[in-house]
């Protein structure tokens, strides 16, 4: 990968829901310098010099790098980068109404580093979007799939099947931002929402379909192929 490639991954166009933070410490930053100045005030410099590294935190967390999803329809995607902290099979999310027979779920944690944009793992049509209000414990916790406020969305797929993505808020993370509708024709690698600042993505495969991928690797949103569908 060439130095300008690498840049490209890390340095990219802030989401749009960082608007709102970018503007505030930009216009925090802005005014303490100015008054700090003319007041010769060390405190209003040193909030100054917080806003700035606030603003430039705000800028890397937000970020949102494209990204080349493999021209396969046979294949389920990474829903968010991170690493994978726990495979198992588990019934899905009661309120998706997706039955109760086991399934694999991957638990992908996504720490403050990591870009927190999610992405549809798979094309097809967004059946159900369910919220659940709950806790903000510790997201690589596997009690916080069932105990944090999460967002939970199933998918049916052009064949039929179905299978869901969860978003769950963590322990610094207090908003689950989702960008689509129940009835939305999605595409694989298709942005549809974000969690901030810290948080997990849950991915239940469809009934008969085994994980390609271990605890502990790092996955790609929107590249990493989780499994063959």
């Amino acid at each position: 990968m060439s130095l300008l490639e690498s840049l490209k991954f890390v340095v990219s166009r802030p989401h749009p829901e960082a608007r709102p933070f970018l503007l505030a410490s930009g216009a925090a930053s802005a005014v303490s310098y100015l008054l700090g100045r003319k007041f010769r005030c060390p405190k209003l410099r040193l909030l100054g010099h917080a806003s700035s590294a606030f603003f430039g935190f705000c800028l890397y967390f937000f970020r949102d790098p494209e990204r080349i999803t493999p021209a396969r329809a046979d294949v389920a995607v990474a829903p968010a980068d991170g690493h994978i902290v726990s495979i198992e099979k588990i019934a899905p999310p009661k309120e998706l109404e997706m039955g109760e027979t086991p399934v694999w779920r991957i638990a992908t944690f996504l720490s403050v580093l990591d870009v927190h944009v999610n992405r549809m793992p798979a094309a097809g049509t967004v059946t159900r979007i369910a919220y659940h209000p709950g806790l903000f414990l510790n997201a690589s916790l596997d009690k916080a799939s069932e105990q944090n406020e999460r967002n939970a969305l199933s998918l049916t797929l052009p064949d039929g099947r179905m299978l869901a993505v969860v978003q769950i808020a963590g322990l610094v993370a207090r908003r689950i931002v989702c960008s689509v509708q129940e009835g939305t024709k999605m595409e694989a690698g298709e942005r549809f929402g974000l969690i901030r600042f810290g948080s997990r993505t849950d991915l239940y495969l469809p009934p008969g379909v085994e994980p390609l991928v271990a605890v502990g690797q790092t996955m790609v949103g929107g590249e990493t192929v989780m499994a063959r569908l």
